[in-house]
């Protein structure tokens, strides 16, 4: 399957279950750090955060790589953009 003219590849269950428990690791980094620098983040901020680190960890293992030129970068911003749209109209519904 083609995106943006990206050949996309089906990942293993072993490369999920990685792009999982590294995401969740960068996640847990970047809130101990936010911590350390007394950056204030609410709950919704980091359900945001962890969606858009998630999607950056799976997309490696689709085979949409931000150093392999322009199309991977819009490729990995609109999917970015969609999820974030999709999870603040959540947010707008649910409050």
């Amino acid at each position: 399957m083609k995106f943006l003219g990206i050949q996309l590849r089906k990942p293993t269950f072993n490369e999920v279950t990685a792009a999982a428990v590294m995401a969740t690791g960068l996640f847990l980094a970047a809130l101990g750090l936010m911590r350390a620098f007394r950056m204030p983040i609410d709950h919704v901020e980091a359900g945001a955060l962890l969606l858009v680190v998630v999607w950056a960890c799976l997309s490696v293992r689709l085979g949409i790589r931000v150093d392999q030129g322009r199309q991977h970068m819009v490729a990995n911003l609109m999917v970015s953009a969609l999820l974030l749209g999709a999870y603040k109209g959540a947010w707008a519904f649910v409050a």
